[in-house]
């Protein structure tokens, strides 16, 4: 029984990595083909009207790439950030609304995409922060939070505050307490939060052209429309480069989390 169970999970384990990896491995060859149709196994042929696209000067794909990778870091700082300060008010202390907090933390999901944007437009319409970055970076912190939220909320359960208040009791400030005790330990959920905020924020397709209002473009912008359009080659190579440049943030994130920590401990 336990031999089966075995084999079905390595079944399923198998299944999974072949549908992610095999369509990753499809998207360069799918970038500089020109042609490909069924039943054909191989594209009919090749070009480079993709490199062309994404490296020609009209485009301006690499400053909107910066732009999106800038934005989408802001979100995903600022969203680790007040996730964990939201999570340990919400384990550690007890305050009026304090169950009013924690379901207003999930209504950016509950609540329809399209009518959280029609409805945060107006009230950034009124704000000023209409067809503005700064207003396109608060509605992508307001979607990203829950994610964040509910990810440093598991994790401070878990670790708890028993270690930092043993510091307190030893002398150490409230907080030296914390960013030498508790934040070793939530750091690697940090990062997955600010991971989790990123994504979201860098994925983002209508609510930054809502709020957003077609003045501020990120890389899904300008990708989507080929994606819809069906152009296979110029989809292709912008979700290729989609996902370099997000895999290269997270070990920028990752790398500026470890040099803060080590900068802050270094600090007396």
């Amino acid at each position: 029984m336990r031999f089966k169970k075995r084999r079905l999970l390595q079944m399923f384990l198998y299944t999974s990595v072949f549908s992610i990896v095999v369509p990753l491995f499809l998207l360069p060859v799918w970038s500089f083909s020109s042609r490909w149709t069924w039943p054909h196994l191989a594209p009919e042929g090749f070009s480079l009207r993709a490199v062309e696209e994404l490296l020609g000067p009209h485009n301006h794909v690499l400053s909107v790439l910066l732009s999106s990778m800038g934005l989408s870091f802001i979100v995903a700082v600022l969203a680790a950030v007040i996730g964990m300060m939201t999570a340990r008010a919400l384990v550690f202390y007890d305050f009026k609304g304090k169950s009013l907090v924690s379901f207003g933390t999930i209504l950016p999901i509950i609540v329809p995409g399209t009518a959280f944007a029609m409805g945060i437009h107006v009230v950034f319409i009124h704000l000023g922060l209409a067809d503005t970055f700064l207003g396109v970076i608060l509605v992508h912190l307001i979607y990203a939070l829950p994610y964040t939220v509910n990810i440093m909320t598991d994790l401070t359960h878990a670790v708890g505050k028993t270690l930092e208040t043993q510091a307190q009791v030893l002398g150490v400030p409230p907080g030296k307490a914390f960013f030498y005790v508790t934040l070793p330990l939530i750091m690697p959920g940090m990062m997955s939060a600010a991971s989790m905020g990123y994504i979201i924020s860098f994925s983002q397709y209508f609510l930054t052209l809502m709020i957003g209002g077609g003045k501020v473009k990120t890389l899904t912008i300008v990708m989507i429309p080929f994606i819809q359009g069906g152009d296979r080659t110029i989809a292709s190579a912008y979700a290729l480069l989609f996902i370099l440049s997000t895999m290269i943030v997270f070990v920028l994130i990752e790398l500026c989390m470890k040099k803060f920590v080590f900068w802050y401990g270094k600090m007396d």
